[in-house]
């Protein structure tokens, strides 16, 4: 277990996958996959485009259930366990594409997110003014507090069409932690932005770890980024681990340099730091 992991929340595992494999048709997508989150880490999960990360996510979320293999969630079998019912064990989940509602203000994009922790009821309808506004309450206070700690307070009230990209990455981000998840999985959350977004997004990630107590898994081709942040990597190649472990040492691995370059420029990468 690393050392954020026993600082931030004690002993524990967030995720377990077991032997996962998962195909379409005739290709093998995932390859009997083992990996685990600890509680309080932050994970990378990383590799070349096509490798199966997205697919071995929405495995670990329930979009998609495996040919075989087994998915253990706070403890729990979740291995065929629907999206929703596992959003609502919490975990959130912020998409490789932006997810946002266009046309829509940052505030209410945000408040959206609340959506697990609302659950209406005929009582709560027919006794509206006394319950179900206070319970509306208590959500705006949550979703404050959310805007305070991403910095998004200039922009509130701003159509999230208008503002750029780095800005919506932002209120994505916001969006999934009003759900207060335990569990946060990201999907290329610093795609199409520049360095100084970037650097503001680690540092909510990081924040986001060691302040409100959320286990993060992240899917980045920033390879900087998953240097700077993440405790451990798993890195993924044609559905199967070709490396682990602490991140410069995985990344450095002559298996993921090949798998990223080609062998020719492995070769030549390897001559080079010989």
């Amino acid at each position: 277990m690393t050392e954020h992991s026993a600082q931030h929340g004690g002993e524990g595992r967030i995720l377990t996958c077991r032997g996962i494999e998962r195909s379409f048709g005739g290709l093998k997508a995932l390859k009997g996959v083992n990996l685990h989150v600890d509680r309080g880490e932050i994970f990378g999960l990383v590799g070349p485009n096509g490798s199966g990360k997205t697919t071995m996510v929405n495995v670990m979320t329930g979009f998609y259930p495996p040919d075989a293999g087994q998915v253990e969630l706070f403890g729990e079998d979740v291995t065929r366990v629907s999206p929703h019912r596992i959003a609502g064990r919490g975990v959130a989940r912020t998409f490789q594409n932006l997810a946002l509602f266009k046309g829509m203000s940052v505030l209410d994009n945000i408040l959206l997110g609340r959506h697990v922790h609302m659950r209406p009821s005929a009582l709560a309808s027919l006794f509206y003014w006394v319950w179900a506004q206070r319970e509306e309450l208590a959500h705006r206070r949550v979703v404050e507090e959310i805007i305070e700690f991403m910095q998004l307070e200039d922009i509130r009230d701003e159509p999230v069409d208008v503002i750029p990209i780095g800005l919506q990455k932002r209120v994505e981000l916001a969006r999934a932690l009003v759900s207060e998840p335990r569990f946060l999985i990201l999907d290329e959350p610093m795609a199409g932005m520049n360095q100084e977004e970037k650097e503001y997004i680690a540092r909510f990630i990081l924040d986001a770890r060691d302040e409100r107590n959320v286990s993060i898994l992240i899917i980045e081709h920033h390879m900087d980024v998953v240097t700077a942040i993440c405790d451990r990597v798993v890195v993924l190649s044609y559905g199967e681990i070709i490396a682990q472990g602490e991140p410069r040492k995985a990344i450095a691995d002559p298996a993921v340099v090949k798998a990223y370059l080609g062998e020719r420029a492995a070769q030549r990468h390897a001559g080079v730091a010989a």
